[in-house]
């Protein structure tokens, strides 16, 4: 039996798989007037005035609205939106580059802007944020992880696209020498920093949905993927899904 090819994704996956690319790219069927490149960045783009917008709205409604959290997520969630936006106009990720339909652009843009519900709880004062440390360490904890994630996933994006610009073939050296997933691992710790700011289990459902339905299928899609390279096998024994050691 020849070891170098492709695995088949476990059915799960395989299924999911085509309900995403249906609900992202097909609904309806007709014009394709939008790539969905352009709907993500035009979400990130507008998530610093959504988010500054709310803030303005709540203000004289709720202290929260203008509390030192409040401020901290604009800062957070608005940075990392406008950074995605700057990464994506020079290292394109090809995942988004497909066409739309009228009804997924309409999908996509909805299900995108699931991911500001951790701002508005936050501000609105629904969320009472009992967190479990001391607010200032908390926030140090939230920060820290948004910086982090930002970074491993802008390194991981940018080394992908570089390097596949010169040579096709599994990438098993830099951000991806130990984890298999690193652009994954930055965007769940970046959203995760969000969702821990807001305390609330509205964000924390988002995230399931995100990381359960889109997350965890792609990332068993690339498996299946990248087990046709020879050097398959050996790298998955030296190396894990998202987090070294553990995962």
């Amino acid at each position: 039996m020849d070891d170098t090819l492709e695995k088949p994704p476990p059915r799960w996956a395989h299924t999911l798989s085509r309900f995403n690319h249906w609900m992202m790219f097909d609904i309806g069927g007709g014009p394709r007037p939008f790539k969905l490149a352009t709907i993500i960045n035009l979400q990130k783009a507008g998530t610093f005035p959504v988010i500054a917008l709310l803030m303005w709205y709540y203000a004289g409604k709720t202290p929260a609205a203008t509390s030192t959290a409040a401020w901290l997520y604009l800062a957070m969630h608005g940075s990392y939106g406008l950074t995605w936006l700057m990464k994506d106009l020079r290292f394109p990720d090809a995942n988004w580059q497909g066409r739309a339909t009228i009804a997924s652009s309409i999908a996509d843009a909805a299900a995108l802007a699931l991911y500001w519900l951790a701002g508005f709880v936050l501000i609105s004062g629904i969320s009472t944020q009992n967190y479990p440390l001391p607010k200032s360490a908390w926030f140090c904890l939230c920060v820290t992880l948004c910086i982090l994630g930002c970074v491993i996933m802008i390194a991981a994006d940018v080394q992908k696209f570089s390097t596949l610009r010169v040579k096709r073939g599994l990438i098993t050296e830099g951000m991806f020498k130990r984890v298999r997933h690193p652009n994954y691992l930055g965007e769940m710790m970046v959203y995760g920093s969000f969702a821990l700011l807001a305390w609330h289990w509205i964000p924390a459902l988002v995230l399931v949905y995100f990381w359960g339905i889109h997350f965890s299928t792609n990332m068993a899609m690339k498996e299946a993927s990248m087990s046709r390279y020879p050097e398959w096998r050996e790298y998955k024994e030296r190396s894990w899904w998202l987090v070294p050691y553990l995962f």
